[in-house]
Order: C-alpha cells, then sequence, then structure tokens
C-alpha cells in the first residue's frame, strides 16, 4: 500500500510555540512537488519535545491541508504499548490514512514483546500500519521473522527499514508477502535498497528538496536506472551532511536559509555550529550548481 516518496516532516517551531503557518507552507509544498505521502510527528518532527496537545494540533493541520490529495500518517510509537495504542486511535480519529509506528526504544523487549507489542496496536486500529525499524536508536531490531509473523496481520502492510543494510532488505523479500512494502529509512541507500526490491523511501532531504527525491524514486520504479543513478549521485553529498549534526538540525537550518522557516529546535537539541553551517552551505551551493 505504502510505496513511493514519503517525507519525514519537520515540525516548525517559532518563539517557542508550533509555527502552523510554516507547517501548512511546508505541506503545500510537498504536494506540489508530486511527493506520495507526508509523515505527521514522526522523530523528524521531534515528536518527543511535543505535548498531546501539540502533537494532536500538528495532525490535525496537515489532514486539513493535504485534503486528501496525498497520503498522511503519523507517527505514533513509543516505548509504551498501551501509550502508543492511544496515541494511534487519536490519530485515526483525525483522519489519517496510516500509523508509522517505531519499535520501542530504551527498554529492549524480546521478539516475543516486539511481536505482541506491534501485534496489540494493530488490532486496536483498522488503520495500516508501516513499521519503523531502526536499530541504531532504539537498541532493538525487528529481526525478518518478527517482521514476517506480523505481516500476517491484517493491516500491517509496510516497513520502514533504517537498519543500515541491503542484505537486510534482500532477507526481507525472501520471508515477506508481495503486498507487504519495504521503503528505505535513509536517503543515502534509497537507491541500493530499491535495487533489491524496496519501492521507495521516508525521506528526510525531500523537506527541502521533494521534487528531486520524487524523480529519483520515480526513474527507478519507471525501470530508468541509469537516471537514478545520475540523481543519487547529485545528492549523495546533501544525503550525507543532512545529518553532520543530529537530525533535523540541519534540515532547518537548510529550511530557514530559504526562508521556509526557523531553524528554531527543541533541547536537547540546539542549533548547528558554525563550522558545520558552513560544510553544509558549500554543499548546497555545489548541488545547486551542478
Amino acid at each position: 500500500m505504502f510505496r513511493g516518496t514519503f517525507t519525514a516532516l519537520v515540525t516548525p517551531f517559532r518563539n517557542g510555540g508550533i509555527d502552523f503557518d510554516a507547517l501548512a507552507g511546508l505541506v503545500e509544498s510537498q504536494i506540489k512537488a508530486g511527493i506520495s505521502g507526508i509523515i505527521a510527528v514522526g522523530t523528524t518532527g521531534e515528536s518527543p519535545t511535543l505535548s498531546h496537545d501539540e502533537r494532536l494540533g500538528v495532525i490535525r493541520k496537515c489532514v486539513e491541508v493535504a485534503n486528501g490529495r496525498c497520503i498522511v500518517l503519523a507517527g505514533t510509537g513509543s516505548y509504551s504499548t498501551r501509550d502508543t495504542v492511544e496515541a494511534t486511535k487519536q490519530a485515526e480519529s483525525l483522519g489519517v490514512n496510516g500509523a508509522l509506528v517505531v519499535a520501542p526504544y530504551y527498554n529492549k523487549p524480546s521478539q516475543e514483546g516486539l511481536y505482541q507489542h506491534f501485534k496489540t496496536i494493530a488490532d486496536a486500529t483498522s488503520l495500516p500500519i508501516m513499521l519503523y525499524n531502526i536499530p541504531g536508536r532504539c537498541g532493538v531490531d525487528i529481526v525478518a521473522g518478527t517482521v514476517a509473523r506480523l505481516a500476517s496481520c491484517r493491516n500491517i502492510v509496510s516497513i520502514k527499514e533504517a537498519g543500515g543494510s541491503v542484505d537486510r532488505v534482500s532477507e526481507l523479500h525472501g520471508q515477506l508477502p508481495d503486498s507487504f512494502t519495504i521503503l528505505s529509512g535513509d536517503d543515502s541507500l534509497t537507491l541500493p535498497f530499491m535495487s533489491v526490491g524496496a519501492l521507495g523511501v521516508v525521506s528526510v532531504v525531500s523537506n527541502l528538496l521533494p521534487a528531486e527525491v520524487v524523480a529519483l524514486v520515480t526513474a527507478y520504479a519507471n525501470g530508468d536506472a541509469g537516471l537514478a543513478e545520475k540523481l543519487h549521485r547529485r545528492l549523495f553529498p546533501l544525503f550525507k551532511d543532512m545529518f553532520i549534526e543530529p537530525n533535523p538540525v540541519p534540515i532547518k537550518t537548510a529550511l530557514s536559509w530559504k526562508g521556509l522557516l526557523s531553524p528554531e529546535v527543541r533541547l536537547p537539541l540546539c542549533p548547528m555550529s558554525q563550522a558545520n553551517q558552513e560544510r553544509l552551505r558549500k554543499t548546497l551551493e555545489a548541488f545547486e550548481t551542478r
């Protein structure tokens, strides 16, 4: 069900609060660029720093602005199954098209615990669910066998795979039904992952360059591997430098240079260092002159 280019949206802040005008403008620019979908209040959206009411406000605004023109997913995962169930139900009531549910972080559940966690969430909602595997941040890996077990749930239909391994995509494909889609969770691995069966990306860079990331994914999906590789090579330096400091600090900084929003982030994140700002500016300037 979920394929193509999905943007993990940043949450614009201004003077400590959410800048809903900037958020609306960001969503609109995504839709105009042909994005498949957007993800509200994911970790790129600094969801752990948002209050309950702020999270609902961001989801509500994204659904309102999208108005059916693209898929809207809400990031609802946490390390508490009960809280995740409640967040997913609330997102469903606001009209989202699906939920992105990250693996529980910090508490390191067993594979059986992971299975029970995701199954409990799936049983509590009619929303299609995209699993989110990012062991480097969560401290636990949803192994391929567990994903295969979860694929038997009627509404667990996709995975955002951010384990950094092309082999993992092949392993998943060997155990999952064809209807279950795999998306890259890392911009720089979009093309390698698609070459072994992934069907798109959940992207950070597409906050800034949605049309370019869409073009890369579309080119490969349409069988033009040469064009996809050319676009990948052009974008690759940006794919890497958008993570020289913790996400979403670099992408918000770049968006602020375009006048689209404030670079403001919430603690424990902090503004980008001057040295890294200079590096990122040079990378952006090189991209624009290519």
